[in-house]
């Protein structure tokens, strides 16, 4: 039943491998009409000491539910148990969760409340049909519930990294109302639903799409210039950096450390992709240049923020996401890193939003295939400065700084080349070019 579920999720991390479920325990119950149960499921890959905890909430129900029938999971209890649908389809099991903020704790799950806001605790529910590896629900036009599919015990990033921004006051994320929790588990996070928000991403590939359309004139002559926007970000990307310093504490970490750090997941990465080979030495030169910087200062960042991960309101730049690089292991996202690895992925993404775009259009004609690589180049270079500019402020970019900056920018496009070499094959030109050029002499 579960297994069967699982396997077809989009949420599910463990698709094309054999896989058993070797645990269930009920955490909490809400409702009713409907009961909702909510499982914790322990997941084990076959021929391997691999684990993984899935949150599976259930609407169960004595009799089958016709607009449910695409969120059928099975019986609970197995076989002989009520008809069970993924709760997170279902409106009115959902609204459950929004009416358990009301109260401090609900049938076996807390319901923790941020102070500060004043929910409508009978918003209608909206489950969010977009890919993403959690679950969302829209409560009318105030709130969104992201309900974590995977579940590591212990605190989750993305939670107490809001919560701290909410309390600075931080204009650049999307409020804390509360989270779920159970034991040790953070379940799900209630936050302020950004109605206005359009996602960074695809504002980068529209602008880039003016320029295109401009054959004759320059990325800062196009109706659709991004610089003033990349700087607003860089703006904005500071204030939550420096505001993240002051409330958790920082450490220093080793250049030498870090540069063997980086090394060694490049050697990694070239089994994977084996096209990196020929850029290995030129970047273990750049990694061996951050090995020379004594003391890095540390502390809690985003850790995989790209533009996908910002939002453009009417109010400016959001940061959403905080839940750190989710091929790492929640031990390591919670370790305190330097800031400009997140400035180095902005930076990637600055560049790799004009080549996504140059990639998509194609053409067989190579002087139009020049022509608008060239154009991406100049796209990218004008929002990085721009970014980067803000980012800095009047104090700049030191020696020291830039150092480490291109160190992370190069491991940054390493990573990515790993990532789409596994995920979309056909993009990973875009990041092995980058590698080209930021290794080069």
């Amino acid at each position: 039943m579960i297994e069967t579920f699982l396997a077809q999720s989009r949420w599910f991390g463990g698709k094309g491998r054999a896989f058993t479920v070797s645990g269930v325990r009920e955490l909490g119950r809400l409702g009713p009409d409907p009961e909702v149960v909510v499982l914790l499921v322990e997941v084990s890959y076959d021929g391997t000491s691999d684990h993984e905890l899935y949150q599976l909430p259930l609407a169960l129900y004595d009799t089958p539910q016709e607009r449910l029938e695409h969120a059928f999971v099975g019986r609970w209890p197995a076989d002989d148990g009520q008809l069970a649908y993924d709760a997170v389809q279902d409106r009115t099991a959902m609204a459950h969760y929004l009416q358990a903020f009301g109260t401090p704790s609900a049938g076996g799950l807390r319901f923790v409340r941020v102070p500060g806001h004043e929910l409508d605790l009978d918003a209608v529910a909206s489950p969010f049909s977009g890919e993403q590896s959690n679950s969302s629900v829209f409560f009318g036009e105030d709130a969104v519930l992201k309900l974590f599919r995977k579940i590591t015990p212990g605190e989750n990033p993305d939670i107490t990294t809001h919560r701290v921004l909410t309390e600075a006051g931080s204009t650049h994320v999307a409020q804390l109302y509360g989270w779920v929790e159970a034991d040790d588990l953070h379940l799900g996070m209630l936050q302020q639903f950004l109605r206005t928000a359009s996602d960074g991403w695809d504002l980068a590939l529209a602008s880039v799409r003016d320029l295109f359309a401009e054959a004759d004139l320059h990325a800062e002559e196009v109706g659709g210039d991004f610089a003033a926007e990349a700087a607003r970000l860089g703006t904005a990307l500071a204030e939550v950096h420096e505001q993240l310093r002051a409330a958790f504490p920082g450490s220093e970490v080793s250049g030498a450390d870090l540069a063997r750090t980086m090394s060694d997941r490049l050697a990694a990465a070239v089994e994977v992709v084996p096209d990196l080979a020929p850029h290995v030495a030129d970047a273990d030169a750049v990694f061996a240049t951050l090995a020379g910087v004594d003391a890095v200062p540390v502390q809690r960042i985003h850790g995989d923020l790209h533009l996908g991960q910002t939002l453009r309101t009417v109010l400016g730049w959001k940061v959403v996401d905080f839940e750190g690089e989710p091929a790492k292991p929640l031990s390591e996202r919670l370790l305190p890193d330097s800031p400009w690895r997140d400035v180095a992925g902005l930076l990637r993404s600055f560049d790799y939003a004009p080549h996504a775009v140059a990639e998509s259009l194609g053409d067989d004609e190579p002087d139009a295939a020049h022509q608008r690589a060239h154009r991406a180049d100049e796209w990218a270079r004008r929002n990085r400065k721009a970014f980067l500019a803000s980012y800095c402020g009047d104090a700049g970019l030191s020696d020291r700084d830039r150092t480490l900056l291109t160190a992370y920018v190069v491991d940054k496009a390493v990573y990515e080349c790993v990532y789409e070499a596994r995920n979309r094959p056909t993009w990973l030109p875009i990041p092995l070019a980058g590698v080209a050029r930021l290794t080069a002499r």
